[in-house]
């Protein structure tokens, strides 16, 4: 199972440009979590920590394309560093200044949102120039979409951990620090800086204007949402059940699900169009997020938060292929961030919507809610399957040199249907 993994790891520069970007969204991964925290143990309300958090989630959903676009056209260092320091240092602002002056609260989160570095989507645009394999690249998604999950797993118990031994406010220092660090590793490496977008053709839309990366987008909102909605609807069931220390296993549980599910996914090729595997993938996450809303014990309750997470993982590795079928020419890290940011922005969603909801029917109400976005989601992808699933010659852009190592005529690999 791991010698897919060991062989792209082998890369030159593969280990050291996955690592910096894992590091470097740490602060992000763990934004939602620290903010709840830190406006909790400031003994603000969850509808204020769901607010707090959405706004960062929707400043991030508006700057990860924007700064994906100027990574396209300027290139990653120019673009990736200065952010990582600016969202920082916004961060650092809203720690520092806490929820006394919410104007002050407000506009610090949504500053570190807007400037976070759209690292994710950069490695993703790097991996065709470090493997050049068709193969590999599909291989590295996955292993990709794994080592996140390695990243949520420990990210919540950083962040308690920080908590516990410190404070609320030393976690959100500490984990921006550190996420600074680790954009600087990736920018720094010969092929960030050796990288260049394809030539893009001018469209004020961008990546968007491709019909199967919008329905796939409209899919992956609502995947979000439901992510979301656990953050937040995890808050009062661990209040009840051991405090903290609960809900960071809580959380970690959801990431090592997904670790485990992406894992078992990536370890073989998979025949078939991917669109059709990830309707598969998406009904599959649906259905596992309903038990959560039995809300037993917390050994129990952590154990079904780890099922909720498996085919989170699948999905999303799934979905880096279909976004690398259908990305116009030139705007391969725009469109991966348009995914980071439609995921973002329903994470946001869910939790501004599972604060009232948890505050008037309870935890019970909140784990409603990501079942009933999960069947949402499956509801767009199937209504948009022949969107997605252009056949061969009907594309709208033709693949690049950037997204294509095989230089496939099609906005699809050479290899056909194979991911």
């Amino acid at each position: 199972m791991s010698a897919g993994y060991l062989e792209i790891l082998r890369a030159r520069h593969a280990a050291r440009l996955l690592a910096g970007t894992l590091v470097g969204r740490l602060p992000n991964a763990t934004a939602a979590i620290a903010i709840v925290l830190f406006v909790r143990a400031a003994g603000g309300s969850y509808s204020l920590a769901g607010a707090l958090a959405a706004v960062y989630g929707v400043a991030n959903a508006v700057g990860q394309p924007l700064l994906g676009r100027l990574v396209d056209v300027y290139g990653q260092p120019q673009v990736q560093l200065p952010a990582a320091l600016a969202s920082a240092l916004a961060m650092t602002v809203f720690a520092c200044a806490g929820t006394g002056l919410l104007p002050v609260a407000y506009g610090a989160v949504a500053a570190a949102g807007l400037f976070t570095p759209p690292l994710e989507g950069g490695l993703r645009a790097l991996w065709p120039a470090v493997l050049r394999r068709e193969d590999q690249v599909h291989t590295a998604y996955a292993m990709d979409a794994v080592a996140q999950e390695v990243m949520f797993t420990v990210g919540p118990l950083l962040v308690t951990v920080c908590v516990s031994v410190w404070s609320a406010q030393a976690a959100l220092l500490v984990l921006n620090a550190v996420g600074v660090l680790g954009a600087l590793w990736v920018v720094v490496s010969p092929p960030s800086r050796a990288w260049r977008s394809a030539p893009r053709e001018a469209h004020w839309l961008g990546a968007l204007r491709s019909p199967g990366l919008l329905a796939l987008l409209g899919a992956f909102l609502f995947v979000g949402v439901a992510l979301g909605s656990i953050t937040v609807a995890s808050v009062p069931y661990a209040d009840d059940h051991g405090g903290d220390a609960v809900y960071g296993w809580l959380m970690a549980a959801l990431g090592l699900g997904a670790l485990v599910g992406g894992v078992v996914y990536g370890a073989r090729r998979w025949a078939g169009a991917p669109e059709r595997r990830l309707r598969a993938l998406v009904a599959a996450l649906a259905v596992c997020y309903l038990p959560l809303t039995l809300m037993p014990g917390a050994v129990a309750m952590v154990a079904l938060t780890a099922l909720a997470g498996v085919f989170l993982a699948p999905a999303i590795a799934c979905a880096f292929v279909i976004v690398d079928r259908h990305a116009p020419r030139g705007t391969v890290t725009e469109a991966f961030s348009w995914l980071v940011t439609t995921f973002t922005v329903g994470a946001s969603v869910g939790t501004g919507v599972a604060g009232p909801v948890v505050e008037a029917g309870g935890a019970l109400w909140g784990f409603a809610v990501p079942g009933a976005a999960g069947a949402v989601s499956l509801v767009v992808l199937l209504a948009t399957g022949r969107v997605m699933a252009a056949p061969a010659g009907s594309g709208v852009v033709a693949a690049s040199s950037e997204n294509d190592p095989n230089r496939a005529a099609e906005p699809r690999f050479s290899s056909g249907d194979r991911a």
